[in-house]
């Protein structure tokens, strides 16, 4: 079964049980990401661009997989084969890629909204 691809956004949400695709638009993202950074802080800055980027190269090869297909058959003179599609491995490359800077981010504090997402302490785990 191949998924729907909506060219403009992209979120996954729950209707009745049944899931929805939806994307995020690229702008809405990167408007996101900048406010949450150190915008004075050029490597934070340099590191949206390039999440961004492989964003959007990411969607790029999704809508290829989609429309294609995710096996391809290959012919070779007499024989013929069917294997994963090329793309799929690149896609898994892009999608580390993404995580890795994900991880690199050094969003602003004041983003945990009140919340304090340090880790506890063990006192706070023993609630001593």
């Amino acid at each position: 079964m191949r998924g729907v691809v909506f060219p403009d956004f992209i979120l996954f949400l729950h209707v009745r049980g049944v899931g929805i695709l939806a994307q995020v638009k690229i702008s809405e993202l990167k408007d996101q990401l900048m406010e949450r950074i150190d915008t004075n802080d050029l490597v934070e800055v340099e590191k949206v661009e390039r999440y961004i980027n492989l964003v959007q190269s990411f969607r790029k090869i999704k809508t290829i997989i989609n429309k294609e297909g995710e096996s391809i058959t290959v012919e070779n003179g007499a024989q013929r084969f069917t294997k994963a599609h090329p793309l799929i491995g690149e896609r898994n490359k892009i999608n580390a890629s993404l995580l890795s800077i994900e991880k690199s981010f050094s969003f602003n504090q004041d983003d945990n909204d009140g919340k304090n997402k340090s880790k506890p302490s063990l006192k706070d785990l023993i609630g001593k």
